[in-house]
């Protein structure tokens, strides 16, 4: 049964970092027997997206392709989640990249489609990439999660993109090329979540295991495909992706990212920015998430 569940960013748990840091704030990367562990390093927002994760995670997959001892990438999150979606207390609470009453449509859409292609880099890696789901992958957390090749959940993780609502728009648009038209507007008419085993039963995601099983399950398939010649993985994520290419993904994603800008400068958009910067991302959220209607006369 798909589910309405609530999700904010709230303080998350601590981890280790990897043993090489280098320059990056948002992520820790380690490499070791043929795979290469990107881990979204920001537990204490739940892994929210901050403004340089995206061109850091994009990075961290540069690095891992000029690595020939890679064979396969392993994305997951530090802490309770995988990722919360984008930090509202950024983006919502204080309005960053909100534009004024005019709005310019190309700046808007020049700085979303960076994230979009950033998030887009696991998908178009020559090397395969997998999602490992704990907690949830929520809003432009599930963006991140579903450009990869396969996902693994945790059965109780939780997906969704709840600013379907208000708010935005799904622009990496991978709901409805995993889930087909009915199911992928089930879940963008509504801002639902469902858990993983659903998501697996849906064919979202590749797999749902319980919770304490996702770390096994995961390296499995990792060292499944680590044993798999370099040149042959690339031919056959290549080939599957072309048919994706065929379909227009590239052109989906572009109206995704126009339409995204316009839901967040929409006259239901604004109000959401400024209900989150007057009473607090969260209540923002709870607002959204209980289906409660927003206002009617918004001029």
């Amino acid at each position: 049964m798909v589910s309405i569940h609530p999700i904010v960013a709230e303080d998350g748990d601590h981890v280790t970092s990897s043993r090489r840091k280098d320059d990056f704030m948002t992520i820790s990367y380690e490499a070791r027997d043929r795979k290469a562990y990107i881990t979204l390093n920001r537990p204490e927002r739940l892994n929210a997206i901050s403004l340089e994760m995206p061109r850091e995670l994009a990075a961290a997959v540069e690095r891992a392709n000029d690595d020939p001892e890679v064979h396969v990438i392993v994305l997951q999150g530090a802490g309770r989640a995988f990722c919360s979606g984008y930090d509202l207390k950024i983006s919502a609470e204080d309005g960053v990249g909100t534009q004024g009453q005019v709005w310019d449509p190309i700046k808007d859409y020049r700085l979303v489609k960076s994230f979009t292609d950033h998030y887009m880099s696991l998908w178009r890696s020559l090397k395969p990439t997998i999602a490992k789901v704990h907690g949830f992958a929520v809003a432009g957390g599930s963006d991140i999660a579903l450009c990869c090749d396969m996902v693994v959940m945790a059965e109780d993780a939780r997906i969704g993109y709840m600013p379907a609502r208000v708010w935005g728009c799904p622009t990496t648009a991978m709901w409805v090329y995993r889930l087909g038209a009915e199911r992928a507007k089930r879940m963008l008419f509504t801002g639902d979540t469902i858990d993983g085993k659903q998501a697996a039963e849906w064919g979202l995601v590749v797999e749902a295991v319980p919770p304490g099983e996702l770390d096994s399950a995961v390296e499995a398939l990792a060292d499944r495909i680590a044993g798999v010649p370099l040149n042959q993985l690339a031919m056959q994520k290549l080939m599957i992706n072309q048919a994706y290419d065929n379909m227009g993904l590239h052109g989906t994603q572009i109206l995704g990212t126009l339409f995204d800008g316009i839901a967040r400068h929409s006259p239901e958009g604004r109000w959401f920015q400024q209900f989150a910067a007057e009473h607090g991302f969260h209540e923002a959220v709870q607002w959204r998430d209980s289906g409660r209607w927003i206002p009617d006369d918004l001029t």
